[in-house]
């Protein structure tokens, strides 16, 4: 059964949405991507938005650049936690979208991520549904678990082969 819901407004977004969406494959979360223009076809943004809930969704990602109404709107009407990844923009480097994001009225919250965030909002939504499922949690711990030892075996090699041949590898 899906679980979180990725949706962002253009295909020039899949490159920072696959990375939430492969962070939840490695979790073994169910999830399903699709791409919607909240401004461009507004039917299909509320039809999608009005449905989650009753498919069972617990999560909703969603990225969007400039104006990034996409994840405030979802959190308007989607009555579960949405986490918002705000795209770099060419204009203004992605701080249009961060603050288009960040700054919802009171009582519309949308987790926000970093600017290109992609798995880190993979990472968040996954941790939402752990607090309800053991199994996942415990997935998660080995993903930080290897987080670390990735971290520990980096700086192994520094230890033993110095920064110059390092930084050559």
């Amino acid at each position: 059964m899906i679980k979180v819901g990725i949706v962002m407004g253009s295909d020039s977004d899949m490159p920072i949405m696959a990375k939430a969406a492969d962070v939840l494959e490695e979790l073994g979360v169910p999830y399903e991507m699709t791409i919607i223009s909240a401004h461009r076809e507004p039917d299909v943004f509320f039809d999608y938005a009005k449905s989650a809930e009753s498919k069972g969704w617990k999560v909703i990602i969603a990225g969007a650049g400039m104006a990034a109404h996409l994840p405030g709107m979802c959190a308007a009407i989607f009555p579960m936690p949405v986490i918002g990844i705000p795209m770099h923009t060419t204009s203004l480097g992605g701080r249009d979208s961060l603050y288009s994001i960040v700054q919802m009225p009171s009582g519309i919250p949308v987790a926000t991520v970093a600017i290109n965030g992609g798995a880190n909002a993979g990472l968040l939504a996954a941790k939402i549904l752990a607090t309800s499922d053991d199994e996942l949690l415990a997935r998660l711990k080995d993903y930080s678990k290897k987080l670390k030892e990735q971290v520990e075996g980096k700086a192994a090699k520094l230890a033993e082969v110095g920064y110059k041949e390092y930084m050559n590898k």
